[in-house]
């Protein structure tokens, strides 16, 4: 059997962005996808009614609201949202670099802010 050929992929190359929220996909693992994001702002409340997604923050930190809690990823943290749960991400301080882990192609609706 050969070697297959094998892409190396530089996570600082993948962040280098002035924008303030860039996400995008930097691999795919069967079913799933590896997505780096970088933000300096908010992301809007959302689910994904047919994927958990992981997030592995990186850089800077990261907080996900939910409903009734915040919790804040520091970099080398992980976590798992289930499919269907409302939630949104914030960068802990200036900028945030995190690996989200998501089925591929899975849906996102966006979703009214949860009443206060």
């Amino acid at each position: 059997m050969q070697n297959p050929s094998f892409e190396v992929i530089s996570l600082s190359a993948e962040s280098a962005t002035a924008a303030g929220y860039n996400n995008h996909s930097i691999a795919s693992v069967n079913d799933h996808e590896v997505r780096i994001s970088v933000m300096t702002e908010s992301y809007h409340w959302h689910c994904h009614p047919d994927s958990d997604e992981s997030f592995l923050a990186l850089e800077g930190g990261l907080f996900i609201d939910f409903d009734d809690q915040t919790v804040e990823l520091l970099p080398g943290h992980m976590i798992t949202v289930k499919r269907g749960v409302r939630h949104r991400t914030r960068p802990v301080g200036n900028r945030s670099v995190n690996l989200t882990f998501e089925r591929a192609n899975a849906q996102t609706e966006t979703l009214p802010s949860p009443k206060v």
